[in-house]
């Protein structure tokens, strides 16, 4: 199947991938129901059509337009970037292990976010200051490896230094520099969605909006980097500057939605694995890395939110557990294959 825009624009969809990616939609606005509904705040299900409509109890709607909704929508939004962000990672690299949050990005901008939060505030806006410290922390990696970006096994191990630096620096400037003020930053540190407004839903979602005409540029000639630099060039495809591109919009992604939610762990490395699986393609799949992202989000927030065990962590806590097998895994996966 080909999905064409006029003449300009010819985007070929699988089936398979099609199905999945309506399937994981259904299961999204399944959880998203229940995040609205379940708890004793909660909006009733049959009331929930009314209330989004504008209708219903005014406790209902507070519920919906101040605690609940701003932070489903923001959930989704951060889940998605993430998930592009670690496909166009991966794909770039030929790593699955060569995600934001394995090579330090996501904690590079967690430091500049902290850095403008905390020594700078009014001074650097945050989403900023996490763009700044994004882009020093994949610079770092660069220079680290001596190859760039190119060769796996350095990338990760060069990445692994850099995170554990930019964490040490955060910690640094929580614990000593900004002690009185860093309270509420702590957990915001961990990777959180509470307390999320509709300010914090327009930068992520501004983020992938504009994003979204530099990413449909892209989805073509990533596939076919898939296959190699020198086959790319053949078929005219220029492999530096469409992974110069690739890294850039993966920054910009992984800090847009390390402003608003802090660094929430393994979304990223996860997202772009498991839509590859389901969908069976050989190559990265953006829209279905977007969706698997945003379920596991909205799935781990809803823990937070209403089973016993993880209620009121931070949401980053719940996927850095998850991750973190996941991450074991590949790594016994890669080490087997001899790619480490």
């Amino acid at each position: 199947m080909v999905l064409r825009l006029g003449r300009a624009l010819a985007l070929p969809i699988r089936r398979r991938s099609l199905v999945v990616g309506v399937l994981i939609a259904v299961v999204v606005l399944v959880c998203a129901a229940a995040t609205l509904t379940l708890g004793n705040l909660g909006v009733p299900l049959s009331q929930l059509p009314s209330v989004l409509t504008g209708g219903g109890e005014a406790t209902d709607r507070f519920v919906l337009s101040r605690l609940r909704g701003p932070r489903l929508i923001v959930a989704v939004g951060v889940g998605a970037a993430l998930g592009i962000a670690g496909a166009l990672f991966q794909s770039v690299t030929r790593n699955p292990l060569g995600s934001p949050d394995v090579i330090g990005l996501a904690a590079g901008a967690g430091s500049g976010a902290a850095v403008a939060a905390l020594l700078l505030p009014g001074v650097l806006p945050v989403p900023v200051g996490a763009l700044l410290g994004a882009g020093l922390a994949i610079g770092l990696v660069a220079l680290s490896t001596g190859t760039g970006l190119r060769h796996p096994g350095r990338l990760i191990v060069a990445g692994i230094g850099v995170a554990a630096m930019a964490q040490a620096f955060t910690h640094f400037v929580v614990a000593v520099l900004a002690r009185d003020e860093a309270t509420s930053l702590a957990t915001y540190l961990n990777g959180s969605l509470t307390a999320r407004d509709w300010e914090h839903a327009a930068v992520i979602w501004g983020a992938l909006a504009l994003s979204l005409p530099v990413l449909v540029y892209l989805a073509g000639p990533i596939r076919l980097g898939e296959m190699g630099d020198e086959i790319s060039e053949t078929l005219g495809v220029p492999a530096k500057s469409t992974r110069t591109a690739a890294i850039l919009m993966s920054v910009v992604l992984s800090a847009a939605a390390v402003s608003v939610a802090g660094p929430i762990a393994f979304v990223a490395l996860t997202a772009p694995q498991i839509a590859r699986r389901l969908s069976g393609a050989g190559g990265p799949s953006l829209v279905l890395s977007a969706a698997v992202g945003a379920l596991l989000l909205v799935c781990a927030d809803l823990v937070v939110q209403q089973v016993p065990v993880g209620e009121g962590l931070p949401v980053g806590i719940v996927t850095m557990g998850l991750g973190g097998i996941y991450l074991g895994h590949l790594l016994i996966r890669e080490w087997r294959k001899g790619s480490l």
